[in-house]
């Protein structure tokens, strides 16, 4: 029977043309995944900042013993047991119960539950990025290597400060929307205006950020060192929370990036589970047919119902998983062949070993746009298309014939 397959060497040829072009405009949307990559464990691995699963146990270790106990009885109720989920749950309960008891707390009980919830978050993300080379220092050394048109933009739905430290120490401008020094405050025109150098990184914090706080006229400022935080956590109230500032603003600017001509929206750490961003990508690829999305997934294909549904349903959207790939529409494995370009194969390494694509983590995926460049292949600006998109197609799926022993 013919079976498709797509070769990663080809893929990685094209794609590490497109990473070495400074007149492509690029954006990179980051998720929980990415600080998990940075080791911090001596003799055992162990997070910077843990996963969404990690984070949950962390938060169940810091309540107190009463807190707890409402905390794994709403746990026990839900059936994906993570702190997004009862978080929701206790917020959705403080908004209607009043005085009423539910678990033996009222609202202003519940109220409280989800501050000191919030507080353990804070606690657990407000991590210093170490000293030794991390990811995010590759990443900006990949930002400041090339000579750009258009500014990088990142989007992120992390609390953490792990890029701004990257940024800062190399000394590398960048915006965040916010304007002043005592009491930032934030500044929606100058993101619809981006109109900063091409120097300057755009960092956009489409879920909030350590440091944020609601001031005195119910604003949202950036205070240095604040205990506070202002998140946006996937609830029954989300989609009402991103439409007041600076959270409109912000999606607004996601949106209007994947809505521009010729523009590549590169994910890592993002699982695609956020309907309200799945859904704004989605929307904007369908419109946009000259925009790519390239999400570098870690598991297998069998295991990122999120992005392959995006991939399915748009074909500028590729997933580049651990043992395959959605490209074009078509769902295939993973398969070498002819070398892109001579001595390639030292550089397959970076990206696959022992029949595994290795980009899904973080890590390995900043390694190989730092290490990009140099003298394999030609330069994008010379390979005549005119769209992001088309690059895929010079490499089709190739298909291959096998006996089909059930025949």
């Amino acid at each position: 029977m013919n079976e498709s397959v797509h070769n990663p060497d080809q893929y990685m040829f094209g794609f590490r043309q497109i990473i070495t072009n400074g007149k492509k405009k690029i954006g990179i949307l980051l998720g929980a995944g990415a600080p998990v990559s940075i080791n911090v464990g001596k003799d055992a691995w162990e997070p910077l900042i843990p996963n969404v699963v990690g984070l949950t146990k962390a938060i169940k270790s810091d309540l107190s013993p009463e807190d707890l106990k409402v905390f794994e009885e709403i746990e026990s109720s839900i059936e994906d047991k993570n702190f997004e989920k009862v978080l929701s749950k206790i917020r959705a309960l403080a908004d209607v119960i009043g005085t009423s008891k539910v678990y033996g707390y009222d609202s202003n009980d519940l109220t409280s539950l989800t501050d000191n919830i919030c507080n353990s978050i804070r606690k657990v993300v407000d991590r210093e990025l170490p000293c030794s080379p991390t990811p995010y220092c590759e990443l900006v050394s990949w930002v400041n290597g090339i000579n750009r048109k258009h500014g990088i933009e990142v989007f992120t739905t992390n609390y953490d400060l792990l890029l701004e430290q990257a940024l800062e120490r190399v000394k590398t401008p960048y915006f965040d929307g916010f304007s002043g020094s005592r009491n930032a405050f934030f500044d929606p025109s100058s993101i619809s205006r981006n109109d900063l150098p091409p120097r300057w990184v755009r960092v956009w914090k489409l879920h909030g950020s350590i440091g944020w706080e609601i001031g005195p006229s119910n604003e949202v400022i950036r205070l240095p060192h604040s205990q506070n935080t202002s998140m946006v956590y996937p609830s029954h109230i989300k989609y009402d929370q991103t439409q007041a500032a600076p959270f409109s603003s912000l999606f607004e600017r996601f949106k209007n990036f994947l809505l521009e001509p010729d523009t590549l929206l590169i994910c890592s750490g993002f699982s695609f589970a956020d309907a309200h961003i799945s859904s704004k990508i989605i929307e904007s690829l369908i419109a946009n047919p000259s925009a790519a999305l390239f999400a570098f997934q870690y598991n297998k294909l069998s295991d990122e119902p999120y992005a392959r549904e995006i991939a399915l349903k748009c074909p500028n959207a590729s997933i580049f998983c651990r043992d395959g790939a959605i490209i074009n529409g078509v769902e295939a494995k993973w398969r070498t062949g002819i070398l892109p370009a001579k001595n390639w194969e030292s550089i397959r390494e970076e990206y696959y070993i022992d029949e595994k694509f290795l980009l899904g983590d973080f890590k390995t995926l900043t390694r190989f746009l730092a290490t990009a460049g140099g003298e394999f292949g030609v330069k994008f600006d010379d390979i005549p298309l005119e769209s992001l998109s088309q690059v895929l197609d010079l490499f089709p799926p190739q298909r291959i014939e096998e006996d089909n022993q059930n025949a």
